[in-house]
């Protein structure tokens, strides 16, 4: 993801990562130029090691850490060059307002990773859920691809680069 991003130009741009956690997509964009970060995580369980890295590298001050939910706070968070959806879309419930508000924000480019649509990474994540659901009352999800993309497509976006794994979809838009 990063080396797509940094491929299409991120110095001096300012960075959106939803669903950051301790921020290690942040710290390499900034390190490839980018000016600044959001990191919007939903859990606060990221910010003491987030702040011991930030500070490691000097960085704490290019770096805006909120949490909290992203799109019942989208309309507060200012948009940003490039927003990067790392492995967050199939952790929330409703990939129509994860996507469209992440979309909203987005300046430049839109990045996300969410798990492939096919028989075996579905499986996979039902029998995780199994465990998951009963653990920590945690659920993921397995969408199609085309379900992923639209909200961006709506808003005016367009895939410009789109790469399947063996688990994981990665696609770049851009505005």
């Amino acid at each position: 993801m990063v080396d797509e991003l940094r491929a299409r130009g991120v110095v001096g741009a300012s960075v959106l990562d939803v669903g950051g956690g301790v921020g290690a997509i942040d710290i390499e964009l900034l390190g490839a130029g980018a000016a600044t970060a959001t990191n919007v995580e939903l859990s606060g369980g990221y910010e003491e090691e987030a702040a011991r890295l930030l500070a490691d590298r000097g960085l704490e001050s290019r770096v805006e850490r909120r949490v909290g939910d992203f799109v019942e706070g989208a309309a507060r968070i200012e948009p940003a060059d490039l927003v990067v959806l790392h492995r967050v879309v199939c952790c929330y419930p409703d990939e129509e307002a994860l996507v469209g508000a992440a979309s909203d924000r987005t300046g430049r480019l839109l990045a996300l990773t969410f798990p492939r649509d096919r028989f075996v990474v579905r499986t996979a994540f039902r029998l995780a859920n199994v465990v998951m659901r009963r653990l920590y009352d945690f659920e993921t999800y397995v969408r199609p691809t085309a379900a992923v993309l639209a909200p961006a497509e709506a808003r005016g976006l367009r895939v410009v680069r789109e790469h399947e794994g063996l688990v994981w979809t990665l696609a770049v838009l851009e505005r």
